[in-house]
Order: structure tokens, then sequence, then C-alpha cells
């Protein structure tokens, strides 16, 4: 009788062991809601980030006849693109591409066909990483629109964003994080240097040389109309920030924690190094150059965020700052060229500085300074060729592309403005309407 409830027991022991076994072994598919409700939070943050904060941010920078049209661009953007996202964007991106993969995806999820409520993406709803990388695809074109603020005709630059989206954004993308060749070989981008600032940075630069300088640039001096709307908006970059990086680990767990805390770190250095920059040189530190600064800060950590450690991070920042500075003067007092809320200086320098100093800060053989180190088989000087190579291919096809986008474009709607409509303000030429009613 003892013998057979010791093995009734052994049995039911058995039993519930190869019961539990599917759930160990298949945990890592299983939704997870810490992870769901930071990238949902994540996710809110990135959106933030262009409205309001990106809008304001522009806002203020530009001159009081046209505030409303760079609000308007913001809003305007995040409509459309999230719509291209919804149709092909996301599954150009993120799909599978077939024999074509290395350099775009399929059309399997257009207009999101697969995705259902319980559609997974590791440990996330598919339709949350969808919408995640959605924002990220509005904010792109919209950092584009300070390097033809003041002079571009509305709709000649939402033809051009929605063209540039689908033949930029999304390829290059689908090359870093859609499991294209630059994925293969291993770049480092962990949230944008590439895939946002390089492009958005080097569409900008191309957009004020082609459409040409301001009127009276460098004639007439064209400050800020508010700094108090740009700190405003500065702020909720900053914020937003944590999301953009913290939510590319697509987990709520240590990665995301240091990506957040990294970002801080290059944000807080960046803006003091581009400050102390000012101060010594002109006597006076600037509240437009803090902030800047931090914003260099940011777009600079943004590819290394999650491969560096907080030492590592504050050289970015700092570096961030001198260099980003030094990019923004020479373009504009050097080769006179009018990319007017310095996007190329600022993201576009940033971006490429920031992509190859986390193939540097990645080492984990620099004591303080250290990374998480490298995938098996990279060391530093094969990380720095993937790097380089990267931050090569995203400026040729982007500034290639872009031109040729440009070129289309103006033989359909004329890019600019005239020289009178230019001299009343976007507000009323293109809207009708005014920023403001003294």
């Amino acid at each position: 009788m003892n013998t057979n409830k010791f093995s009734t027991l052994i049995n039911l022991l058995f039993l519930a062991l190869l019961i539990t076994l599917p759930g160990i072994s298949f945990a890592e598919e299983q939704l997870d809601k810490g992870d769901t409700a930071w990238i949902l939070v994540s996710t809110a943050l990135v959106l933030f980030m262009t409205l309001p904060g990106l809008a304001l941010f522009y806002g203020g920078l530009v001159r009081t006849k046209n505030v409303l049209s760079i609000l308007m661009q913001c809003f305007a953007l995040t409509g459309m693109v999230s719509l291209i996202w919804l149709t092909v964007g996301y599954s150009l991106a993120f799909g599978d591409g077939g024999s074509l993969n290395s350099f775009i995806g399929g059309l399997d999820n257009a207009l999101f066909a697969n995705i259902q409520e319980g559609t997974l993406s590791g440990t996330i709803p598919e339709s949350l990483f969808a919408l995640f990388q959605m924002t990220f695809a509005i904010i792109t074109p919209a950092l584009i629109i300070g390097g033809f603020a003041e002079r571009i005709r509305f709709s000649a630059m939402m033809l051009f964003s929605a063209i540039w989206v689908l033949l930029v954004y999304i390829p290059v993308t689908h090359w870093v994080w859609g499991g294209g060749w630059l994925a293969e070989m291993g770049l480092l981008d962990f949230a944008g240097g590439t895939v946002v600032h390089i492009t958005a940075g080097v569409a900008a630069l191309v957009a004020a040389l082609f459409i040409g300088n301001r009127k009276d640039f460098m004639q007439h001096a064209m400050p800020p109309h508010n700094l108090t709307m740009t700190v405003i908006g500065a702020g909720m970059l900053w914020v937003g920030w944590f999301g953009f990086n913290g939510g590319s680990a697509l987990a709520a767990n240590g990665d995301a924690a240091m990506a957040m805390l990294v970002t801080h770190i290059s944000a807080a250095a960046g803006s003091i190094s581009w400050m102390t920059i000012e101060w010594v040189r002109h006597g006076k530190p600037s509240v437009l150059g803090i902030v800047t600064g931090m914003v260099a800060g940011l777009g600079t950590i943004t590819p290394a965020s999650g491969f560096v450690g907080p030492a590592g991070a504050m050289i970015i920042g700092l570096l961030a700052g001198f260099v980003c500075y030094n990019a923004t003067q020479y373009i504009k007092r050097v080769v006179k060229i009018d990319d007017s809320l310095d996007v190329f200086p600022v993201h576009g320098v940033g971006g490429i500085l920031g992509t190859f100093l986390a193939a540097i800060f990645a080492s984990n053989q620099l004591g303080a300074f250290s990374g998480q180190g490298y995938a098996e088989g990279m060391n530093m000087m094969s990380q720095i060729g993937v790097q380089v190579t990267g931050i090569v291919a995203t400026f040729v096809y982007t500034g290639i592309i872009t031109w040729i986008i440009f070129k289309v474009v103006d033989k359909f709607v004329p890019l600019r403005v005239g020289r009178d409509e230019e001299t009343e303000g976007l507000d009323l030429v293109s809207h009708d309407e005014r920023g403001y009613d003294f």
C-alpha cells in the first residue's frame, strides 16, 4: 500500500513537471506586462517629442510671421506619416522582403494585415511595436523642416516629405533595424543615429542647398522670436528622449535603465559644453546655446545609448557640444549655407559622431569608460569599420535620393514661395492666419 502511494506521488510530480515545461521553454514568447507597459509609455513620450516638443522648439526659433507654419508642418507631418506607416511603411521597413530582404521588406503586413490583438513581437504586442516605430518615422521628416524653414511652399513640403519617407527613411530603417544588410554586418545603432539623425541632417543640408538661403540671410539679423517657447520645447525633448532611447530596449530591463541614464548624462554634458564655449568666446552664456547643446548631446548619444556606460556618455556629450558648436559656426559663417535651424550641424554631425563613438565606448577594455562589449568575433577596429560603412552608406544614399526627390517635386510644385510672399510670412501666405494678434 505504501509502495502504491509512493508510486502515485511520483507519477503526479512527473505529470506536474511535464505541464510546466512548455511554460518554461516558451516563456520568452509570452506577453510581458512590464515590458508592454514601458513601451506604451515610451511610445507616448516619443510622440510627445514631435507634438508639442519639436513644434515648440522650432516654432520659437523662427520669426513671428512664420511661427504657425512650423507648428502646422509638424502637425500635418504627424498625420500624413502615420497613414503612410499604416498602409505600407511598417511592412516595408520590418517585413520579410524575400530575395530583396537585404535592402527592403515586403508587403505582407500592409495595412497591418496580419497584426491582431494577440500578435506578439518579442514580449510586447506587435501593434505596440508598430506604433512605437511609427513615432520614429514621424519625428524624422519633422526634423528636416528646420533646413528649409520660413521659405518653402506647404504643398511642396508635404509632397517631398511623403516621397522622402518612402524612398529614404523606410529603406534605411530596414537596413539597420529590419534585418537588412547593415544589421547583418553588425552596425551599432541603438535608437537612430543613422536611421533618424544622419538621414534628417543630410536631407536638411540638401534642402538648404537646393532651395537656397532665406531672403536677407547674413545681411540682417534673424533672431528667434520667442526663446521662452524654444526652452519649453527643449525641456519636452529632453524628457521625451527617455522614451526614444530607453524604449528602444523594447523591454523594461537593465538595458532600458542604462540607456536612460547615459541619455541624461550626455544631454547634461552637451548643454554645459556648448554653454561654456559661448561663455568663453562671447563673455556671456546664452539660453539658445545651452538648449542647442542639450539637443546635440541627445542626438549624439542616441546610436550609442544601448552600448556605452555613463562615463563614456559624459565624454560623448562633451564632444557633442564642442563638435556640433563648431560645425554650426562653420556651416553658417564660413560656407554660408542657410540650414535655418541647424539641423545638419546638430543632428547630422551629432549622428555621425555618435555612430562612430559607439564603436569606441562599447569596448569593455576602457575601465570606467567601458560599455557592454562587442558581439562575438568583433573588436574595436572591426567595429569601427562597420560603423564607418554605415555612416558613409547612409550619408551618400540620403544625399543622392533627397536631391533627386527635390528635383522631381520642383517640376510639379514650385518649392519656394515668392520673394514678396517670403517677406509677408508663411503664416498668412500659406494658412491665412497669424500666430499672434497684437
